[in-house]
């Protein structure tokens, strides 16, 4: 595959319990939480229709009725599927293998759905798919300054080299990148993974040791709504877009 894509369909995590998010998340699951007059996974799947996507998968598990109902009452310019982790709460990555039958074409848009992002000069998802080049790639992770991450703590995810190639931070250090919870993942990525629930990070790592996994800096605003007391904030600075 030589560079850029063609995205057929993405997957939305949504199966998450939303502890922090506690107790917004007590009668709703997180997705479903409210932002700016609307439910937080469909601030992602407004940004997954503007970019021309035809397949959604979505996963769910805490109060999945609720999720499933509000997903089927969807009317979008894509066809939505759901992966049903009611049994079994598999993680990020566990998720992500489950679904893979669900998905088509290769490679696969992956979202979080507790992130909240606007577009810089390009749609950023469709920016990702212009750098995505398969030959060296087995991950593109959309990435932003740590001065930039809106509502996010900690010391940062990643380093990021000359050439876009990732790296993770060290123990007791910072790093300028935080993750957007927006990835562009490659089949390959998945090949080999475990059985049951594990993080994705353990693939990222498998992938940074083969020097397959890259960043491509978000140039638009961007929020981590993980919390009650992001909201407000939030709100407040998309009511300024």
């Amino acid at each position: 595959m030589g560079v850029s894509a063609t995205i057929e369909s993405a997957m939305v995590m949504g199966a998450g319990i939303g502890k922090r998010m506690r107790p917004l998340t007590a009668t709703r699951p997180k997705p479903l939480v409210r932002v700016a007059g609307k439910a937080l996974i469909d601030h992602s799947l407004d940004r997954i229709e503007a970019a021309g996507i035809g397949h959604v998968v979505v996963n769910v598990h805490y109060l999945a009725d609720a999720l499933e109902a509000h997903l089927a009452a969807q009317k979008r310019n894509f066809t939505i599927a759901v992966s049903d982790e009611r049994g079994q709460l598999l993680e990020t990555g566990g998720g992500m293998v489950k679904a893979l039958p669900l998905l088509t074409g290769d490679p696969i848009l992956i979202v979080n759905s507790d992130n909240i992002w606007t577009d810089g000069p390009q749609d950023s998802i469709r920016n990702l798919a212009r750098h995505w080049d398969g030959e060296k790639m087995d991950a593109l992770l959309l990435v932003i300054r740590q001065a930039s991450a809106t509502g996010h703590g900690g010391r940062g995810d990643f380093h990021m080299d000359g050439d876009g190639r990732l790296s993770r931070r060290r123990p007791g250090r910072v790093a300028p990148f935080v993750y957007t919870g927006i990835q562009l993942v490659s089949r390959r990525f998945l090949d080999g993974a475990p059985e049951g629930p594990f993080s994705t990070m353990l693939l990222w790592e498998r992938a940074i040791a083969a020097g397959r996994l890259y960043g491509l800096s978000h140039m638009g605003q961007w929020f981590d709504v993980g919390t009650p007391a992001s909201i407000a904030p939030t709100e407040a600075a998309l009511s300024e877009v």
